[in-house]
């Protein structure tokens, strides 16, 4: 019997059903990508609309209004002079003077009527400062802006209380309000009143808490990822450590609190509400990212890397510190972003340690009571005033500038290290 050969049917590519074919195929190629298009699309309206309304309650933040008074100083503060405020005993004499009594005499001879709840209570200090920085002051007729009570500040920029936009209207046809920088926001720190309130000590506060974190965290966890990776045996009790690596990048960052409260306050005594504290608690947040991250830049080296050191004479040690660990930087520095960029946000560590006290001036060292910007956003959303709405909004903006400051750090190190195949 002969066998037969069978040549294989062409395939008819004119053909109806594979047009058929070839149009399904397309056609689904197009869904996806209108499906990706609307993905991106949705997701930079939530974004736009997030920054649009952070921006646009924030921006005001940032900004304080002021009333113009009027000051006779000859008259008011009759028989001081220049000379008697300058020198060394400059401070004395400024603290003899009754400056509040001054400038409620002021506010009631040029705006009778008006004069209740017209300056916040910052007012006095603002005029006292300017005294101490230009004594001549003191022998001439000046005027000064000084900052408006809260209830006229959020009159003047947006809608407020009834009676507030009336004394707004009154004022603004004397020309005597303004909105200017709001310098003290970005120099002061936390008070009773929104007006006169400043983020330099929660500012402070996060960047000496992240200072501890980075320089506790990132060389044991780096130091870790090798040792697992190049040095330690395949047994057990590695894959042990592995396991609880990853349980704990995954564990709530309350836990962490919890922890730091129970053994760095209560077992070792260390001080409440410090910076060193809470580097401390948030390094033991972020090191188990960094070890995660650290390992898996390692694993993806070439072994062919190490078997080529090797062979020109490298010792191990070197192998690991000459050519391994270069390599696996950008990939460690990535893991280092996300975990610092985690820790920068967290508040639920920070409120178990205390840091949520009230915090008038900024820290001068790490072992002084501090506190951070999220957890100071947390204290002033809390706030039943009208006035913190748009100091927290700005206090956002400034954690955010933070936080792309340090990424853009980091990533300009990982480019900078970044070796391409």
């Amino acid at each position: 019997m002969n066998n037969v050969v069978i040549a294989p049917t062409p395939t008819d590519w004119n053909g109806d059903v594979m047009q058929k074919r070839i149009a399904r195929r397309y056609a689904a190629e197009r869904r996806f990508k209108a499906m990706g298009f609307f993905s991106v699309a949705l997701s930079t309206l939530f974004l736009a609309f997030l920054l649009f309304t952070m921006l646009g309650q924030g921006l005001r933040g940032f900004q304080r209004t002021e009333v113009a008074v009027e000051f006779d100083f000859p008259t008011l503060t009759a028989g001081t002079t220049a000379a008697s405020i300058m020198g060394p005993n400059a401070d004395a004499a400024l603290n003899s003077m009754d400056i509040p009594g001054l400038v409620e005499l002021a506010v009631g001879q040029q705006y009778a009527g008006l004069e209740d709840g017209l300056l916040t209570s910052a007012a006095a200090a603002n005029v006292r400062q300017m005294l101490a920085d230009n004594p001549d002051l003191i022998t001439s007729k000046q005027t000064l802006w000084l900052p408006a009570d809260t209830r006229l500040d959020v009159a003047f920029k947006r809608s407020g209380e009834p009676a507030a936009e009336k004394t707004v209207a009154a004022l603004s046809q004397k020309d005597a309000l303004r909105t200017g920088f709001n310098w003290t926001f970005l120099t002061g720190a936390d008070t009773t009143d929104p007006s006169s309130v400043g983020i330099w000590a929660a500012f402070k506060g996060s960047l000496m808490t992240m200072a501890i974190t980075l320089l506790l965290a990132f060389p044991i966890g780096v130091l870790s990822a090798l040792y697992l990776e190049e040095y330690a045996s395949k047994n057990r009790l590695t894959d042990i450590i592995e396991v609880s690596i990853n349980n704990l990048a995954a564990v709530p960052s309350i836990i962490f609190g919890l922890l730091g409260l129970a053994v760095f306050l209560t077992m070792f005594g260390m001080p409440r509400s410090s910076a060193l504290v809470g580097g401390l608690t948030l390094a033991l947040m972020t090191m188990p990212v960094i070890v995660i991250a650290g390992r898996n830049a390692v694993k993806s080296v070439p072994p062919s890397i190490r078997e080529a050191a090797l062979g020109i004479g490298a010792s191990p040690v070197q192998v690991v510190f000459h050519h391994v660990l270069p390599l696996a930087l950008p990939g460690i520095l990535t893991g280092t972003i996300i975990g610092m960029a985690r820790a920068l946000g967290e508040t639920a560590p920070l409120l178990m340690i205390g840091m949520r006290a009230f915090i008038p001036a900024a820290p001068q060292g790490f072992s002084d009571a501090a506190t951070a910007l999220p957890v100071q956003i947390y204290l002033w959303s809390d706030e039943v005033n009208q006035g913190f709405v748009e100091k927290t909004s700005a206090a956002i903006i400034v954690l955010l500038i933070f936080l792309l400051g340090m990424n853009a750090l980091a990533i300009y190190l990982r480019n900078r290290f970044e070796t391409r195949w």
